[in-house]
């Protein structure tokens, strides 16, 4: 059963040690930050930044209270540049930089007005996006960016109606640009959340929303017209990356909610708790994935017709619907996926997948679940075994009932130059940063 697994990958989780990590020292005008270096010695926070990891890593926060922190990216030289939801002091892009080597950003600035929750860098640009637009900007030899009042407006237009509104993107290799637009619905009910309300067939909202756009990384003032509506059938994707060992495009889905509560004659609360499953998915241009019409049961191992287009919890759909490569509790929000390339974790971690589970709301009366990120194993380019919780104790306490109870709930995920692993956290606006050392 569901639960039984996730207990059992808390239960046997490794407990984390101390360690160092190196990095040389780099002034603040050098261009390169000292996180990239490897010659000083880099401490993991005494307490490991609060964080419970396997043995051999250790963790250090790199800054605390910056903001609402959803993706980050690090450069080549070791910036870091963070999205924020909402913008601090007018600020929404934080940049930060180590001076001095100790691992710490000891210079914090800031541009962008707006929120979001999309960046990424590629090919000497710092894309960005707001929940209606999307943005780059140049950045020199320094890794700073050169335009940072007057950037580029690469898509704007996008559909924002205040739920899944978050635009992540990624870009491949090849010039282009991926963006979620989320279903600003649960179920594409006639009227949304509401008990007994039946689907609507075709789903209307799958015309500018519940699914995958792919613009040109390059060409100004893009729109739906000039987009290709590259996969659909995703009811919302914040987690995604491009698998560079694959040269494809992965995605986490945010399965639907409230099984009991909108159908009490057909599933039960237990049910409800444990159901659906959330998805990753291997992509493909004209992929669909079956939202709203169908979910995935990890217990059954099945696509299912939903509720609201005539299932019952047993009936199967979605013949043509892709099927998920991997499938993780329900509920949890899978805000952040990264396939780690780097050298420095141990190699059973090469080319595997980090997830950060942002956590759950929908699991009453069972406890929350998620806030915390966990690792999947890949083999020849497809997940490998059972997933594991990697880095745990961000929420600060043991049992989670309401979501705003946690003090801290990871978002987004980046890989450092030296092959170390960053957290952001959009509770409190914390980064933190995850060394292994152990020989």
């Amino acid at each position: 059963m569901k639960t039984t697994c996730l207990q059992l990958a808390l239960a046997t989780m490794a407990g984390a040690v101390m360690l160092t990590s190196c990095g040389q020292q780099g002034g603040s005008n050098s261009g390169k930050d000292s996180t990239a270096q490897t010659a000083a010695t880099l401490a993991p926070d005494a307490d490991n930044a609060g964080l419970t990891l396997p043995e051999g890593f250790g963790a250090l926060k790199v800054a605390d209270s910056i903001g609402k922190a959803r993706h980050l990216v690090v450069t080549a030289g070791g910036t870091i540049y963070v999205k924020l939801n909402s913008p601090k002091d007018g600020k929404g892009i934080i940049r930060l930089h180590d001076a001095n080597g100790d691992g710490k950003a000891d210079e914090q600035t800031g541009f962008g007005d707006y929120g979001g929750t999309g960046i990424y860098v590629k090919n000497g640009y710092l894309y960005a996006s707001s929940n209606t637009e999307i943005f780059r900007y140049k950045l020199d030899d320094k890794e700073q960016v050169t335009n940072p009042d007057q950037p580029e407006k690469i898509v704007t237009g996008l559909l924002d109606r205040n739920q899944h509104e978050s635009k992540s993107l990624v870009l491949d290799n090849n010039g282009n640009i991926y963006v979620n637009i989320g279903a600003y619905s649960n179920a594409c009910q006639e009227k949304d959340r509401t008990e007994g309300s039946k689907g609507m067939k075709p789903c209307p909202i799958l015309d500018s929303a519940g699914g995958i756009w792919q613009f040109k990384a390059d060409q100004q003032n893009q729109t739906y017209g000039t987009g290709v509506r590259y996969a659909t059938g995703l009811r919302n994707v914040v987690g995604l990356d491009w698998n560079q060992e694959q040269n494809a495009l992965f995605v986490m889905q945010h399965g639907r909610d409230q099984l009991h509560d909108m159908w009490p004659k057909l599933f039960t609360q237990d049910q409800s708790v444990n159901l659906p499953a959330e998805c990753m998915y291997r992509l493909k241009q004209g992929s669909d994935c079956g939202w709203p019409y169908i979910y995935y049961d990890d217990v059954q191992q099945k696509k299912i017709l939903a509720p609201e287009f005539g299932g019952d919890g047993k009936k199967t759909g979605g013949e043509k619907a892709e099927d998920p490569v991997a499938a993780y509790p329900a509920h949890m929000a899978p805000n952040g996926l990264l396939f780690y390339t780097g050298d420095m974790f141990p190699a059973r971690y090469k080319n595997g997948a980090f997830i950060a589970f942002h956590g759950s709301w929908n699991r009453a009366p069972e406890k929350q679940e998620g806030y915390f990120v966990v690792f999947q194993p890949f083999e020849g380019g497809k997940p490998s075994g059972k997933w594991e919780v990697f880095a745990n104790g961000f929420a600060g306490m043991e049992k989670v009932v309401s979501p705003g109870d946690a003090k801290h709930r990871p978002c987004g995920l980046a890989q450092g130059p030296d092959g170390s692993l960053y957290v952001s956290d959009d509770a409190k606006g914390a980064i933190y940063r995850i060394v292994y050392n152990k020989k």
